[in-house]
């Protein structure tokens, strides 16, 4: 019965190994954010700056969040955001691109 009256000391949300990451969720706060304004933005022709911009810095973000991850939860929300931001990122490509479709 000694465990039921423990207190939690688990540090943050995300960490499934009872140590704070703020890092990586930081991280994958910013690459969930990007990934959904991306991803939303992309539905729209005259956004396509918005969408490809955040698009690029949503991969970058979760691409490095990706590499110093340490928990399957903070993996699993990257993949989630960096899925979306690559998707905002293409469509944002398509309809314009990332300066405008200026040549």
């Amino acid at each position: 019965m000694a465990q039921a009256l423990r207190p939690n000391t688990a540090g943050s949300l995300f960490a499934t190994d009872d140590r704070p990451h703020p890092v990586q969720d930081a991280l994958l706060a910013v690459t969930l954010v990007l990934g959904a304004v991306s991803f939303i933005t992309a539905m729209s022709h005259s956004l396509h700056l918005l969408s490809s911009w955040t698009g690029l810095v949503g991969i970058l973000t979760g691409a490095y969040g990706l590499w110093i991850s340490e928990t399957t939860r903070e993996r699993s929300g990257l993949i989630l955001g960096l899925g979306a931001s690559a998707i905002g990122f293409f469509l944002g490509m398509a309809h314009g691109g990332l300066f405008g479709g200026l040549s």
